[in-house]
């Protein structure tokens, strides 16, 4: 698949007629291998070994209502009273972000209001910090663990 910024880990991958998949142990599953899956599945492997989120409060493809449309974050991350404190969006190694792709994420967080938003490719990776008392944001020089996020 793809080289990344981020730590390789030991993926289950599956050849399934035509198609690759790799599996996703949150949603507990085999999923279509994209090169977005690829990088979810190594952000949230990087979320839960390297920055120590609890596995069991990051959701996958967590469905929201957007006005009257049926929307889903890419992965979502809760506290220990199951309310959301970050999103984070994915797009393929080959996709540069852009304020389009920030401004997919801030819509999802109009709903969520999380304090966290991450958007990231696999390669580069921004985390902002939202500041809902100014109505503004600022990025971080590197992605929070999770206990410096729910304190």
């Amino acid at each position: 698949m793809y080289d990344l910024n981020l730590p390789s880990f030991d993926t289950k991958i599956r050849k399934k007629g035509d198609r690759l998949e790799i599996f996703d142990p949150l949603r507990k599953k085999y999923v279509t291998l994209t090169p977005e899956e690829w990088v979810r599945q190594h952000f949230v492997h990087y979320l839960i070994s390297e920055k120590q989120f609890p596995a069991s409060l990051i959701a996958n493809e967590a469905g929201i209502k957007l006005n009257s449309l049926s929307k889903r974050c890419d992965t979502v991350v809760y506290n220990r009273q199951l309310e959301p404190v970050m999103i984070v969006e994915y797009k393929r190694p080959d996709v540069t972000i852009t304020q389009e792709v920030f401004n997919q994420i801030t819509r999802y967080n109009s709903v969520l209001k999380v304090h966290y938003i991450i958007v990231s490719n696999g390669l580069v990776h921004h985390c902002c910090q939202m500041d809902y008392e100014q109505q503004s944001y600022h990025y971080l020089t590197e992605i929070p663990t999770y206990q410096e996020i729910t304190q």
